[in-house]
């Protein structure tokens, strides 16, 4: 890879870092959040779950409406609305003066996050093209790991504000050194729209659809719960529960670094693979939950396969829509908050239902889902060789 687009691959995944730091970071401080604007902990949860809602309804569309501008303004556009946006909701006393200021910028998170897939896909050769996505998705999952303990902490040490203040100046950063560091990128050779949707009309396309939902839903219902789950069924907290979910958080780098070679060899393998993996980890996880070194060691597996399924998500919808990537890479991000949205809904059901100790039975269930849509996609794609 060349010197100036490793430079810009690594501003790009900084840019994504700061923006799923937006999106995720304030998990943990919902209950701050209430106390501060004197509402439920329910309705400050709006922080979270609109914001997903937003992303996911526009994911499919705002990319494709975006596809034929200069891609350094586009980058610039949506980083400048994420650090405007989330700085006025610092400063905002009234609570839906800041879920507004909050929201706005949700409806420029699938298209920044596309956009800097796309260009990671646009390197000549194939393996070197894999190897950016995979730093691209390393800032995806790395914002979705990190962006709650870091906010977290934040919060405890200093203020709410300090704490909402540190995405903000991630994409400030991310910013400036696109404005400085990035040439300009205008785009040659624009897919028109109706090809870039027309896509919709595969088979092929919506199964990939379902899969990432199914597989985000798995793996999200699941990982939403653990920091709980740990708690109230495995006894432990303080230093320790931090140590564990560092652990967590470690390992799915490890698991973006694995995730590029297993697609690179045999993606179709790592597909199938993968859900029966996750569900064996989740059943063994129920056995083991109340013992401390085994759920350490299951966290370790967990973080490792949360990055992998990240991988895998997007090079599925992709390569089943190559002539639409723009457009792929936002069915990527909106498949992916669905998956989120539902897998949490279906979770706390569970918890709800029947306690928490079951919340891995609610992954099992998703998997199972996702591995009938995976074989469904090859079968149907045999024919035509689509798959690789």
């Amino acid at each position: 890879m060349e010197k100036h687009t490793k430079l810009l691959i690594f501003i790009l995944a900084f840019g994504v870092f700061g923006v799923l730091n937006t999106e995720m970071g304030v998990i943990g401080i919902l209950p701050l959040l209430a106390e501060h604007y004197g509402i439920s902990v329910t309705r400050a949860g709006l922080f979270v779950s609109l914001f997903a809602l937003v992303v996911a309804i526009t994911g499919p569309v705002l990319p494709v409406l975006f596809s034929g501008i200069n891609r350094k303004k586009v980058m610039l556009i949506s980083l400048g609305v994420f650090v405007v946006g989330t700085v006025f909701s610092i400063f905002a006393t009234n609570f839906n003066i800041a879920l507004v200021a909050r929201i706005i910028p949700a409806f420029f998170h699938p298209i920044y996050c596309s956009l800097a897939l796309t260009i990671a896909a646009t390197a000549e050769d194939e393996k070197e093209a894999r190897k950016a996505i995979t730093i691209i998705v390393m800032g995806v999952s790395a914002g979705m790991v990190l962006g709650v303990p870091i906010t977290t902490f934040i919060a405890s040490m200093a203020s709410i504000e300090m704490a909402l203040l540190f995405p903000a100046a991630l994409n400030a950063v991310a910013f400036l050194l696109t404005l400085f560091l990035v040439p300009s990128m205008p785009v040659a050779g624009k897919t028109s729209y109706g090809k870039q949707l027309s896509v919709l009309k595969r088979p092929v396309t919506w199964l990939s659809i379902f899969t990432i939902i199914f597989l985000t839903a798995a793996v999200a219902g699941t990982n939403s719960f653990t920091s709980e789950y740990l708690t109230s069924v495995t006894q432990v907290s303080g230093k320790t529960l931090s140590l564990v979910l560092f652990l967590f958080g470690a390992a799915s780098i490890v698991g973006n670094l694995l995730a590029g070679n297993f697609l690179t060899k045999s993606a179709i393998k790592t597909a199938i693979i993968f859900p029966i993996v996750m569900a064996l980890i989740f059943i063994v996880w129920f056995f083991v939950g109340e013992l401390l070194v085994p759920m350490a060691i299951i966290m370790i597996i967990f973080g490792i396969l949360f990055s992998i399924q990240n991988n895998l998500n997007q090079y599925w919808i992709t390569s089943a829509a190559p002539e639409a990537p723009e457009f792929a890479n936002g069915l990527f991000v909106s498949g992916s908050n669905w998956g989120i949205s539902i897998g949490t809904a279906v979770g706390g059901l569970f918890i709800t239902g029947i306690g928490i100790e079951y919340i891995v039975w609610g992954g099992i269930l998703f998997l199972v889902l996702s591995l009938v849509t995976i074989l469904l996609r090859g079968y149907i794609s045999k024919p035509a060789k689509k798959l690789s």
